[in-house]
């Protein structure tokens, strides 16, 4: 065992027993790190609209603060790219992540001197968690692929811009970055298929022992190699024994993945974003990813239901409930309040608090009233592929057809981009279709009622989905394919895309 291996393993038992300690007080840490937020930004611009002053309690707070999407915080973040200081958080940001909004635009996210250990500290923690508990260090004295965006940073009001992994890149803590790969210079490389043939010149013949991405791109980078070599990936790099993912659900990649690898590896579920970290993987005998709430950021959870109402209900962490749906409100020391980050979460334990990611509030399908959220189109999904154990599924989305030709009934069209096509596609959508209705009685009642009929399933020529997100300029990084459309905006772009 090398000295990081070897060095790793205090850290994480200390580590894990901080994680005990704040866990055993979940309810109590939260209060504290409300009142705590609202108190240091009591002075800022924010703060004075919204009587921060004034706050005591969580009545107070909800009453003060309003839940808030990016638009809604426009004309604060446009002060901040002012250069003015003192707007949401004391002081300016460290820098602002960069990302693509589906209905914003571009979005500039602010991250402050105390807001990036949420986002460092997190991932570390989630690696050392795996360690403490499987005794499983060695990989830390081999070579560690992170396949994310460009480190290269413009300036906004003064203010350091990127991506949120290339910022991440800067703080590779200095134990790691020795076997980081790949290099700086590669990793500045901002088109996304000349980046990788890179990656796998730098890579293909070193002791990768780890590797973390988004799935599709990972994918993407093993089918590569696969292409160059005519080899398996575990013959490619024998020492690799963790992948670590995040951003989108691993189910429907999992089967492609693991072909690709040739062997069954151990996996960290990561659920970072451009507002914070909000959760990791702790366990990898346990459902679900630990919810972290003694990190700097305040946690609300609107039952989704209610998201779209005047006054939408607003619930804190000891109010929440095992198996329902909630929006995810967040407020943090990077200066968002009562920010609404898009994604919908369902928890799977309250003693620790743990999640999991069900989809986006805003994709779903509801053109017909059936409200199709991105959880149960997964897992309908999964429920076909464990019944015809060849299929393979590269990527997919899904879209409603609401006028159809030639007098027929609507339909949900599925568009699926296979690695290894059903032997029976005829039964594989039946399964699909079934599963679906099980899981949305809404739906049921639309096929049972004639209002629509069984889903119609589209297959896609090779690399449609990578067309699409060049096509888009999205192909790479941390870019992801929406999953459910209430439109037909991706629908009619992959169409024209040539559908097998």
């Amino acid at each position: 065992m090398g000295i990081r291996a070897l060095l790793s393993q205090p850290l994480a038992k200390y580590i894990v027993e901080e994680q005990q300690n704040w866990i055993a007080r979940s309810t109590e840490v939260q209060e504290e790190w409300r009142t705590k937020l609202v108190e240091k930004a009591a002075n800022t611009q924010f703060g004075k609209d919204h009587f921060f002053k004034d706050i005591h309690t969580y009545e107070d707070f909800k009453n003060a603060v309003p839940v808030r999407d990016y638009e809604d915080l426009k004309g604060y973040i446009a002060h901040l790219k002012a250069g003015e200081s003192d707007i949401l958080w004391p002081g300016k940001p460290l820098y602002f992540a960069k990302t693509s909004g589906t209905t914003s635009g571009t979005k500039y996210i602010p991250i402050t001197k105390e807001s990036i250990p949420n986002h460092i500290n997190s991932a570390r923690n989630a690696i050392l968690s795996y360690i403490a508990e499987t005794k499983k260090a060695e990989f830390l004295d081999k070579k560690l692929i992170f396949l994310s965006g460009s480190p290269v940073m413009t300036e906004t009001g003064g203010v350091l811009t990127g991506r949120l992994s290339g910022i991440s890149n800067h703080h590779v803590p200095a134990y790691l970055r020795a076997n980081q790969m790949p290099t700086y210079e590669t990793n500045c490389i901002e088109d996304w298929e000349t980046k990788l043939d890179k990656i796998i010149d730098e890579t293909i013949d070193q002791p990768m022992s780890l590797i973390s991405g988004i799935p599709p791109w990972v994918q993407m980078y093993f089918d590569r190699i696969i292409d160059r070599t005519g080899k398996k990936i575990k013959d490619v790099f024998p020492d690799f024994s963790l992948f670590i993912y995040g951003g989108v659900n691993f189910e429907p990649y999992r089967a492609k993945l693991y072909e690709s690898i040739g062997k069954r590896i151990d996996s960290i579920e990561l659920y970072p974003a451009s507002e914070g970290f909000f959760a990791y993987q702790d366990s990898q005998k346990d459902e679900g990813l630990l919810l972290l709430l003694n990190s700097g950021i305040f946690f609300e959870f609107i039952p989704v239901e209610n998201y779209f109402d005047e006054n939408p209900k607003r619930l804190s962490i000891k109010e929440v409930e095992v198996g329902k749906n909630y929006a995810v409100v967040v407020s943090s020391n990077a200066g968002l309040w009562g920010y609404s980050i898009g994604d919908t979460i369902k928890f799977v334990s309250t003693n620790p608090y743990r999640i999991l990611v069900t989809g986006r509030i805003k994709h779903f399908i509801s053109a017909f009233g059936e409200h199709v959220i991105g959880e149960e189109i997964e897992k309908a999904l999964r429920y076909a592929m464990e019944r015809h154990p060849e299929v393979e599924v590269v990527e997919f989305t899904v879209a409603p057809m609401v006028s159809p030709n030639q007098g027929t009934l609507p339909y949900h069209e599925w568009f699926v981009e296979f690695a290894t096509m059903p032997v029976n596609m005829e039964q594989f959508v039946q399964d699909i279709d079934r599963r679906l209705t099980e899981l949305n009685v809404y739906y049921d009642d639309l096929i049972k009622g004639s209002i629509l009929r069984q889903l119609v399933m589209t297959p896609l020529r090779k690399n449609s989905f990578i067309d699409y997100m060049r096509a888009s300029g999205k192909l790479g990084g941390q870019n992801k394919v929406p999953r459910l459309s209430n439109d037909r905006k991706i629908a009619d772009e992959l169409t024209k895309m040539n559908a097998l």
